[in-house]
């Protein structure tokens, strides 16, 4: 019989890989993304036959891959790419979970989205023109997630007379450039989505090209899974009183493990009342375990009664986060309406939403030179800048180079809900007095 480690073990090794696709408009995304579908036998009939119907409609001949992603009739309307069409499918080796993400400015901010949890980046050039202010764009929002892998596929190589120059030119510009971002990992692959040149299968045209394909790539590219050296972190989401004859005393804190492995026995630090106590227990899928791991859904039971409530933060004792009211990160912003200096918010950090005012914007990003703007005094829609928040009450943050989980947070408007922008959480800086004045008769000012 398998041990529990043993299995932790497996889990371990699972082979999952999240992967986003990005480029400028009209540089073929979709169709890669149809294609991948198509060559690994991942789409079904109905699918297809949905697809060459419409293909026909629009007077094509032939099945236009794209629309395999681009579901939205506005999509399929204007041709392009709209929201994020996430798509999940698997090869022998590996399962996948891929974002198709939009190509046009506008939308660098379903690109974040889409990118947020992805372990790999498709960055996609139309050989025709090479290194674009998009592509410069998607290549600095990569390295802001700081997504490990990135994949260049310069595309439409057939319309390039599969010439090998044009393709190591515009290689080394974009990774010249990448790397100058910090992007640790990048493979510059030469393709034609739609000829299905290097897609799935090793294209005949360049036989210059010895590297893999698209599909060998993401197959064979090392995914961390090593979740023992994750900080481990369990925002709670439940309590459980089942209150039944069988468990009069039952009282359990249910939620996912956003990251690492919790052990019975294991000293634990509740956040952000800094309680201590030991896991006694651990239930999932209705049965003991001595060990759960990231992204096990469990309820762990503690050995002392302790008031821990939705949006606490379990973590061990010796490997607990401080926690902060003064939070300065950097933030994307995704709402059509601005951020602005002064402006009262929700903050969302896990299972854990609190008020908070917004006292700083530092510096904006230009995307295209990678320049700060300082204090543009409000930021709207695909604005990327740095702010300084104050919480009312205090928050257990990671750095978001620590965890890409527990070191993001979003804001909120407190009047309808929609969200505005996507943090990441940077330095935190200790409480200074001059900015904590008396609460208003709302509260909102701490």
């Amino acid at each position: 019989m398998t041990s529990t480690t043993e299995q932790f073990a497996d889990v371990a090794a699972t082979t999952l890989l999240r992967f986003a696709t990005a480029g400028s408009v009209d540089d073929g995304k979709s169709t890669l993304v149809g294609r991948l579908l198509h060559d690994s036998k991942s789409v079904l009939t109905d699918q297809l036959e949905a697809v060459e119907a419409a293909s026909l409609k629009r007077g094509q001949e032939a099945p236009d891959l794209a629309l395999l992603t681009d579901g939205l009739r506005a999509e399929r309307e204007q041709g392009i790419t709209i929201d994020v069409a996430y798509r999940y499918f698997a090869t022998p080796r590996r399962r996948f979970i891929l974002a198709d993400t939009p190509g046009h400015v506008q939308y660098t901010r379903n690109m974040v989205t889409g990118a947020s949890t992805a372990e790999l980046a498709v960055v996609l050039v139309d050989a025709r023109n090479g290194v674009v202010e998009q592509t410069r764009r998607h290549a600095a929002v990569a390295a802001l997630l700081r997504v490990p892998h990135v994949v260049l596929a310069v595309n439409k190589m057939d319309l390039v007379d599969y010439r090998e120059p044009v393709f190591a030119a515009i290689a080394e510009e974009f990774t010249t450039y990448a790397s100058e971002l910090g992007v640790p990992e990048i493979t510059a692959i030469p393709i034609s989505a739609l000829a299905g040149d290097n897609v799935v299968e090793p294209s005949a045209n360049m036989d210059w090209y010895g590297g893999p394909t698209v599909l060998e790539h993401l197959e064979t590219v090392p995914v961390s899974h090593d979740l023992t050296a994750c900080h481990a972190r369990f925002p709670v989401q439940y309590v459980i009183r089942p209150q039944t004859a069988e468990h009069p005393d039952y009282r359990g804190y249910a939620g996912q493990i956003a990251a690492g492995a919790f052990r019975v026995g294991e000293p634990i630090t509740v956040l952000p009342s800094g309680k201590t106590s030991t896991i006694a227990g651990i239930d999932a899928l209705g049965e003991s375990v001595d060990i759960a791991w990231a992204p096990q859904s469990v309820t762990i039971r503690l050995a002392d009664d302790i008031d821990i409530s939705r949006g606490d933060l379990l973590a061990p004792s010796g490997d607990a986060p401080a926690t902060t009211q003064d939070i300065e990160a950097t933030v994307c912003h995704v709402a059509d309406r601005a951020l602005a200096v002064g402006q009262r918010v929700l903050l969302k950090h896990t299972t854990r939403t609190v008020k908070a005012i917004v006292r700083e914007i530092p510096s904006r990003l230009t995307l295209d030179d990678l320049s700060q703007h300082p204090n543009p005094g409000q930021l709207v829609a695909n604005d990327i800048g740095r702010v300084v928040v104050r919480t009312a009450e205090p928050l257990a943050l990671d750095a978001y180079v620590d965890s890409r989980r527990t070191g993001s947070f979003l804001l909120i408007d407190p009047a309808d809900g929609t969200t505005l922008a996507a943090g990441m959480a940077g330095e935190s800086f200790a409480s200074r007095a001059e900015t904590t004045v008396q609460a208003d008769e709302e509260g909102w000012d701490f």
